[in-house]
């Protein structure tokens, strides 16, 4: 993987403070976060990343044309403004996990990635995309000439020569600090030693990277570099590397909630289910039931079902082979059994997604849904080898837990 420093753009720190600009990558953004985000400062970088659309909009003047006109303003006043040299960013995060007491520490840092095309396997995708939101990503891309957030990449670092750079590194007071509305604390050290730059290069020279979050953007600037035909820039885009072996690397699950179908049953549906899966009576206490959940996972592909009145654990039968829990999910229950094809589930026709397992829980009870599916969350090693495979999982398969915040370093092709 060719890895680079770089003169990024950054908020001046003289200028605006930072808590108040940053946002939560443009995907995870909701409508209440967006309204927050622009009551929260002008600055806010989400008037660009996310700019709110108009009624009276046109080609001339839409959200694309006004993030690059707030783009040139705040490069003309000065509240961005360039690094002076060429560095890596070494980054850290330190957060909890929801619900969750324990602290973790992950820490990664940012350079100009390479752009590689999937056949050369060199950057492995690990999720499908969709067609929609890489055309709106690219209409931002081409209006700004701007990548304002980072792809979320993992690497093997088994030896530790990066993780120890990165350590030492971050034993020093950080260049950039700031807490997101999730309580997690985003510290940054510049780095633009060349001793230090010149190992992580040759360290990372050889090595393969899968995308954690961002296939869409990853994506795009690929169908960017190539619209562009390679001028100089396109074929670069920032990337925030992570070890994939390391402690504080954290996925969460993301649990499905389905309502509106016009016949669901759902005895039908349990009958269905115990064709390829186990199917056991669980708890009705909440705590209980997710547990369970959680308990059987770690022997068997095992899903949490949650109906109004019961509540049970699917475990996949050894005849069905070896499957993802979102693999089997998404096959065997959500299409083989619901009748809900894949390509409804693209739309997120009758299907939503929640981090959060009360809500899954409190949708199917309180009647704003049918049937919800709770999931343990899918490991590292699973999606390394699936990867590396050259296979790809459902969409909202993973969570990574932080997120990387946009406006921490942006890439200009604008100098």
């Amino acid at each position: 993987m060719v890895v680079e420093p770089f003169r990024g753009l950054r908020y001046a720190p003289d200028k605006v403070p930072l808590e108040q600009v940053v946002t939560q990558p443009y995907d995870k953004i909701s409508r209440e976060m967006q309204d927050r985000y622009y009551a929260l400062h002008p600055y806010n970088l989400v008037r660009i990343v996310l700019g709110k659309a108009n009624a009276g909009d046109s080609v001339h003047d839409n959200v694309y044309t006004r993030a690059a006109a707030y783009l040139k303003e705040w490069r003309r006043l000065g509240v961005l403004t360039r690094l002076e040299a060429p560095a890596f960013l070494v980054c850290a995060q330190r957060f909890r996990i929801p619900g969750a007491r324990e602290e973790h520490v992950r820490k990664g840092f940012i350079g100009l990635g390479r752009l590689e095309d999937y056949a050369n396997r060199v950057v492995f995708p690990h999720e499908r995309t969709l067609s929609g939101p890489k055309q709106d990503r690219l209409e931002l891309l081409q209006h700004t000439r701007t990548h304002f957030e980072q792809i979320f990449m993992l690497y093997e670092d088994s030896g530790r020569r990066i993780g120890a750079l990165l350590d030492q590194t971050a034993s020093r007071p950080p260049d950039i600090a700031v807490q997101d509305e999730y309580g997690v604390t985003h510290s940054v050290w510049i780095v633009s030693d060349d001793g230090i730059t010149n190992t992580i290069r040759r360290e990372m020279a050889d090595k393969r990277v899968i995308i954690a979050d961002g296939h869409h953007r990853y994506e795009t600037a690929l169908a960017f570099r190539n619209e562009m035909q390679d001028q100089p820039g396109t074929d670069r885009v920032p990337m925030a590397f992570f070890d994939m072996n390391s402690p504080g690397l954290t996925i969460l699950p993301t649990h499905r909630i389905v309502s509106g179908l016009p016949d669901f049953d759902g005895p039908r549906f349990i009958r269905c289910a115990g064709q390829r899966f186990d199917v056991v009576m669980a708890p009705s206490d909440d705590e209980q039931f997710l547990a369970e959940v959680r308990r059987h996972g770690q022997r068997r592909t095992t899903l949490g079902v949650c109906l109004r009145e019961q509540r049970f654990l699917c475990a996949l039968k050894p005849a069905a082979g070896e499957m993802l829990d979102v693999e089997a999910l998404h096959g065997l229950l959500i299409e083989g059994c619901l009748g809900i094809t894949e390509e409804a589930v693209q739309r997120e026709s009758h299907i939503r997604y929640v981090r959060d397992s009360g809500e899954a829980l409190r949708a199917v009870q309180e009647g704003r849904a049918q049937i919800s599916f709770l999931l343990n969350p899918t490991r590292i090693g699973q999606l390394r080898d699936l990867a590396f495979a050259g296979k790809v999982m459902p969409q909202k398969s993973t969570d990574f837990y932080p997120k990387v915040l946009s406006g921490l370093i942006m890439y200009s092709l604008e100098f």
